[in-house]
This record gives structure tokens, C-alpha cells and sequence, in this order.
């Protein structure tokens, strides 16, 4: 079973459900997904929210490997995200080498602001957190009491890992970041300034793409048609 969690928050929930469809649909193995909505998180999640923060999930994100038991490995990825390649390509680049692999993306945004005029923070390692392959038995540091009181800085930039050695490196076709990284084939696109659910990024790169699955998500077979 692929376990994928996914950051969850309101002002984007039709993102959650077709990142969700999308999964489904191009995999070739059963697929466990578990949406990391805070009003889910009652006893796990209580820091108070950050004015840098931009999404409800900024930090729940970590608990991952805490809801996984620390066992096995498990995929975490923000919402506004289109899968357009198998999940299990993505699961089988596991190394147990690493407690964490990502996409090393060299990420310098020039805007201040993103969606919902959200602020752009900027930090190194940015992105990285956005998809993880999370080898569990290796990231015990990340108790609810740890990812509730480290900085964001501390959780963000993995030096609750102790040695940047841990971790790996994943295809960066896993992380298409839309409207900085160059057209290509992507398997997964990363919709980070502002997906084309909201309307001043409604003819964004890939937005065809991510309105084609919306409209199968919402597909009903009427009785009388085959």
C-alpha cells in the first residue's frame, strides 16, 4: 500500500480532491491517501498560526512519520499539486539510505506576495518540504511536541535531521514548479504561486490539464447512458 498524505486547507479543498483524483487514476497500486486537515489534528496540532504562514498545513506537513507509527515510508505533498504520472514511480525511488528524500529545487521567488495575497517567504531549501518520501523509522525526531514548538526554519530546512547527508534526492520531473522551472515533461506539477482554481491564475501553465481532471472527478454515469 502507497500511504500519501496530503496538506490540507479550505480556501483550497477542490485542490485536495483533484490532486486526489489524479493520484488514483494513474496508479498502478493501491493508494492510501489521508488529508492533514487540522480540524482532524485535535491534540497534535496547537502552535498559533504564524503571520508567514500561508497554508493550514505549513507545519502539519511533519507529523507525517508520527501518523505513520514511524513505520514503512509515506508520501506527503501540498495540495496544489496534478499528478500526471504513476504514484508508484515515484514510491519505488525509496533508499533506505535517507530519512527524507525531495526535489532539490535552487529556489529564489521574486515576488513578495502568492495566492489569496499570501506572503512569499524566502529561505533555502524552498520547496523541498512541498513533497517528501518520508523513510519513517528515521525521522523520530518529529514528535507532535517538536513540530509544534521547533521554528519554521528548523522544520523547513531539515535540521531536525542533524546531517543535510540524510537527505536524498528525488526526480525533479516530481515537482514541476509552474511559472519558474522551464517547460518539460512533468510528473507532477506544483501549482506554487497560485493554482487555476482561483481566477487570477485561471490560464496558468497546465491549467487545461488540471480542469480536464476536475471535470472526471465530478463525472456520474446517468441511468440511459453506457
Amino acid at each position: 500500500m502507497i500511504r500519501v498524505f496530503i496538506g490540507f486547507d479550505a480556501r483550497e479543498e477542490v485542490a485536495f480532491h483533484v490532486l486526489s483524483r489524479s493520484i488514483h487514476a494513474r496508479s498502478s497500486q493501491p493508494v492510501s491517501i489521508t488529508p492533514l486537515a487540522l480540524s482532524e489534528l485535535n491534540g497534535l496540532m496547537w502552535r498559533e498560526r504564524n503571520q508567514l504562514q500561508s497554508t493550514d498545513f505549513s507545519f502539519s506537513r511533519f507529523l507525517t512519520p508520527y501518523l505513520s507509527d514511524y513505520q514503512g515510508w509515506s508520501i506527503f505533498m501540498d495540495c496544489d499539486m496534478l499528478v500526471l504520472d504513476d504514484i508508484a514511480n515515484l514510491w519505488n525511488e525509496r533508499d533506505d539510505r535517507y530519512a527524507v528524500q525531495v526535489i532539490k529545487h535552487d529556489h529564489k521567488p521574486s515576488e513578495a506576495t502568492k495566492f489569496l495575497n499570501q506572503p512569499q517567504s524566502k529561505y533555502e531549501k524552498k520547496n523541498w518540504s512541498s513533497v517528501m518520501l518520508f523513510n519513517n523509522a528515521k525521522c523520530t525526531a518529529l514528535t507532535p511536541e517538536f513540530v509544534n514548538t521547533a521554528t519554521g526554519l528548523e522544520l523547513h530546512q531539515f535540521k531536525w535531521l542533524g546531517n543535510d547527508d540524510l537527505i536524498g534526492e528525488l526526480p525533479h520531473p516530481w515537482n514541476h514548479l509552474v511559472g519558474y522551472d522551464e517547460p518539460g515533461k512533468a510528473s507532477l506539477v506544483h501549482f506554487t504561486i497560485g493554482g487555476p482554481y482561483f481566477s487570477e491564475y485561471r490560464d496558468c501553465e497546465y491549467s487545461r490539464e488540471w480542469t480536464t481532471e476536475r471535470e472526471a472527478m465530478l463525472y456520474c454515469q446517468q441511468r440511459g447512458h453506457r
